[in-house]
């Protein structure tokens, strides 16, 4: 497996991370944007029946193991981190589903060309060279093949000034995305579509605890999508759901 200094960066940094007992502190913030996990299983659950599916920058597999129960033909799991991978594995064991899991370069991936129908991700983008992840994204989907990802936002300029407080939270080259990631996604893929989340969910987020047993949180979802109609909230939301085809 060929890899760069950035890969070997970040392979290092998830292998360290995925050593601690227990996760970051910022997973706290995450019930924010619980609404946009919900939008993305409901997509795949629409489109997975039947289909080869890439867990693209897998982790610990969490998303593969709810995404087996929607009967694909087949999920493999590939991230950079071994003790990812060697987690992923040992939990599919314990829960006896079929998962192909492998370590792999995602900038680089070891597999054949138009051989998945969806080519799914959270939080993996941002970690890498945006037209190298793109590119060997549309290798490896076949024609009409559907991308999911969710990712952060590099536009909000008080989240981007808490990264800055805490840059041993992340990893050195993470890069949230910004207008010509979206620019170099648009080139490479068709019917582009992005849906923001985490404005008001994010602000009020110690005022409710389960998102999905909040009726506020409900209230503030609602109002988020509105704002979101505008560019100048888009700009300050938190994270998107992106989705698009490979012509």
């Amino acid at each position: 497996m060929s890899l760069s200094e950035i890969n070997i960066r970040e392979k290092n940094f998830h292998n360290k991370l995925q050593s601690k007992p227990k996760g970051r502190f910022e997973n706290i913030f995450y019930k924010a944007i619980s609404n946009c996990g919900e939008d993305f299983l409901i997509f795949l659950k629409d489109k997975a029946k039947d289909s080869e599916i890439l867990d693209y920058g897998c982790g610990v597999g969490s998303f593969a193991e709810k995404v087996i129960n929607y009967k694909p033909e087949r999920i493999t799991g590939i991230d950079i981190s071994e003790i990812s991978i060697d987690k992923a594995k040992k939990k599919a064991k314990e829960l006896n589903i079929d998962v192909n899991y492998k370590v792999d370069n995602c900038e680089k991936m070891n597999l054949e060309s138009n051989s998945f129908d969806i080519v799914y991700g959270t939080g993996i983008l941002h970690h890498l060279e945006i037209d190298k992840c793109l590119n060997e994204i549309h290798r490896v989907l076949k024609s009409k093949g559907n991308l999911l990802f969710i990712e952060p936002l590099g536009t909000n300029p008080i989240i981007n000034f808490y990264r800055k407080l805490t840059p041993n939270s992340r990893s050195k080259d993470e890069h949230p995305l910004i207008k010509k990631d979206f620019e170099y996604l648009n080139k490479k893929f068709i019917e582009v579509k992005i849906k923001y989340y985490g404005f008001l969910t994010l602000i009020f987020f110690p005022f409710y605890k389960s998102p999905k047993e909040s009726r506020f949180f409900k209230i503030l979802t609602s109002l988020d999508q509105f704002l979101f109609k505008f560019r100048l909230f888009q700009l300050l939301a938190w994270s998107v759901l992106i989705s698009a085809k490979k012509n």
